[in-house]
């Protein structure tokens, strides 16, 4: 490693030297950690029925019963802290809900383990899955990208996978199997525990058919911080939906492997990747660019994240980027997205439909504690989170004896709806497993809004629905505003540790309207294995099958302009239009491909134009007036 690589890589530790830091949590602090997880996943997590059911886990004993082995204990017996960390990070991944995790104290929290490349998998034509080598951190050279991997410490790798995910579940098999091959080379300490070996030996083969087999030590460093502070009261906190696991190993690859974005994010302005990116001023959230396929030519516009702290500004970089690309087709892929704001992403799905988005409802959990939170908060007495629409129902349930509040939702609907559609050509969705939370509410708004074809990687997302809280923003909550709660179940954690709960779970709108995310996430309408070109070649055959699907999809045009009570008119493939002035009917027309004008007889602050065909709305656009 030279100084090409990011400092931080540059000045890694060995993983044995670093552990040799750890281990400080008193008796009573550990008493303290198991006290704290009872209160959230006995009054707080909104998942407990479903995975009590689905799982057929019981993380609340699990706890009880730590807390008793604990109560035996004396600081000179108790057992390394090694094995309290293991078993209350067991417990919390008993769930398989990657918004429900304990973090871990200091010295684990912002530091990652990890070795110096990254696998991926693919498919052969017959079907058989390989496990390549996809990119390696600069000038490491103990293994070429390309290099096929068939053993780990003596395992075949497709095994040493699958017992990996076991333990890194997610909520589907085909998320187990994703978070068990990034975690084989990448590991969030706050989250997954470090590595139980101090060095892996990797059985590979080359390029050139040779057999091969080589040593690598675990390094630890810090990673990127966050772009959010999630423990704070602001609407970004508050809104947060996000997979921490894929969002430290977001940070962690930019870290690793992209070390450039990362000088370009510290640098500011708009900067372009490579040379055929349309410079973006978000480099680690947006790659835009046009792409060549056998059928044609189309936008591709990648979404690393929606971890943004100002969703507005996200929108309007995404509006930007997509309309310099080209007009007849464009990829939106979010593979590997953990989520983040959830505002950023349902904001994004009125750009690309003429319909009025409905954002995805919201439930709490039925129990005093969040019955106590939103009643605190049901005047927005602080300007920064609204609980009133939960309240009245959490206050009757003991009554009603209803297990969940009302379902609300937290993205504004204006705001849902503000922009309209920007783009009018033909658009598709690319997915995998490990799109999760935030990204698993963009992909079911995406399906339930019918915006267009979804094509996955793997046969499912990650299935995460829920906004998820700390324990730092709820004890926050009971404390302001002023005067705190003096009974605030919620107590100080020792050394940095921390906790996070999925404390309102997602439902579905449209036709599968009340159906829960969690667990189930969202299915694509086409898939496509992975192959060697794709990870060598830039996504080669990946594109090609997008391109395919969005040739065979109709390209539609709607250009407007607006000088006074004249509206010009710009259409391909629509047969009508329809046009509202400040929401009221104004008039309609018939229309061919090309140039039109309507004639207004009245003005307003916002034209709206809806182009239909055979019919059916197919495109509209709004313009300020």
């Amino acid at each position: 490693m030279t100084a090409t690589a990011h400092p931080n890589v540059v000045n890694s530790v060995g993983l044995a030297e670093f552990l040799a830091t750890a281990g400080t949590l008193t008796l009573a602090q550990r008493k303290l950690i198991v006290d704290q997880a009872l209160v959230l996943l006995e009054q707080n997590y909104a998942h407990l029925p479903l995975k009590v059911a689905m799982h057929a886990v019981n993380p609340v004993q699990r706890l009880r019963v730590l807390r008793a082995r604990l109560e035996r204990q004396t600081d000179a017996t108790a057992e390394p802290e090694w094995q309290f960390h293991r078993e209350l990070s067991s417990t919390f991944h008993s769930v398989r809900d990657l918004h429900t995790n304990y973090l871990l104290p200091a010295p684990f929290a912002g530091k990652i383990a990890f070795l110096p490349f990254q696998l991926e998998r693919c498919f052969a034509a017959d079907g058989t899955e390989h496990y390549l080598v996809a990119r390696t951190v600069a000038n490491f050279d103990g293994l070429a990208v390309g290099a096929e991997v068939t053993h780990w410490n003596g395992t075949p790798i497709a095994r040493a996978v699958a017992l990996n995910g076991a333990i890194f579940a997610g909520s589907n098999t085909a998320a187990n199997l994703a978070r068990g091959l990034e975690s084989l080379t990448l590991r969030p300490l706050v989250i997954q525990l470090p590595p139980d070996e101090d060095w892996v030996v990797v059985s590979y083969r080359t390029e050139n058919g040779a057999q091969e087999e080589i040593r690598v030590d675990w390094q630890v460093t810090d990673n990127l911080p966050p772009m959010t502070d999630v423990d704070s009261l602001s609407p970004a906190a508050a809104a947060q939906g996000v997979d921490l696991d894929s969002d430290e190993k977001s940070r962690a690859k930019k870290l690793l492997h992209a070390p450039k974005v990362v000088q370009a994010e510290a640098a500011g302005g708009a900067v372009a990747m490579a040379a055929q990116d349309v410079p973006t001023t978000m480099p680690g959230v947006f790659r835009a660019r046009p792409v060549t396929t056998p059928s044609g030519e189309f936008g591709h516009l990648r979404i690393f994240t929606f971890s943004v702290d100002d969703p507005e500004a996200f929108l309007a970089e995404f509006v930007r980027l997509a309309a310099l690309l080209p007009q007849n087709g464009l990829v939106v892929d979010v593979r590997d997205n953990g989520g983040g704001h959830i505002f950023a992403s349902e904001f994004l799905l009125q750009t690309m439909t003429p319909r009025r988005i409905d954002p995805e409802p919201v439930q709490f959990l039925s129990t005093p504690l969040n019955l106590r939170i939103c009643r605190r908060h049901a005047d927005d007495p602080t300007g920064q989170i609204d609980l009133g629409p939960w309240f009245p129902s959490l206050d009757s349930s003991t009554e009603t004896g209803q297990a969940f509040s009302c379902a609300h939702t937290i993205t504004p609907v204006d705001g849902a709806n503000a922009v309209g559609q920007t783009y009018h050509g033909p658009v598709l969705l690319i997915t995998d497993a490990r799109c999760y939370s935030a990204t698993d509410i963009f992909a079911a708004g995406w399906a339930d809004h019918e915006l267009g074809p979804i094509l996955g990687v793997d046969d499912n997302t990650g299935a995460g629905g829920a906004n998820v809280w700390t324990h730092g923003l709820l004890t926050t909550l009971l404390k302001i505003p002023a005067p705190l709660d003096p009974d605030s179940p919620y107590k100080p954690l020792p050394n940095k540790a921390n906790m996070r709960v999925s404390i309102r779970r997602t439902l579905r709108v449209g036709k599968l309207a009340g159906t829960p995310v969690e667990d189930l996430g969202v299915r694509p309408t086409h898939q496509h294995q992975v192959t060697r070109a794709d990870l060598l070649q830039g996504n080669v055959d990946l594109l090609a099958r997008a391109g395919s699907l969005l040739a065979a999809l109709p390209v539609r045009r709607l250009g407007v302009a607006v000088a006074g009570t004249t509206v010009s008119l710009d259409t391909v493939n629509l047969d009508r239009v329809d046009i509202y002035v400040d929401g009221r009917p104004a008039t309609s027309l018939d229309v061919t491909d090309g140039a039109h004008t309507a004639t207004l007889t009245a003005t307003g602050r916002e034209v709206r134009v809806e182009g239909f065909a055979d019919g059916q709305l197919v495109a509209a656009r709004k313009v300020a007036s």
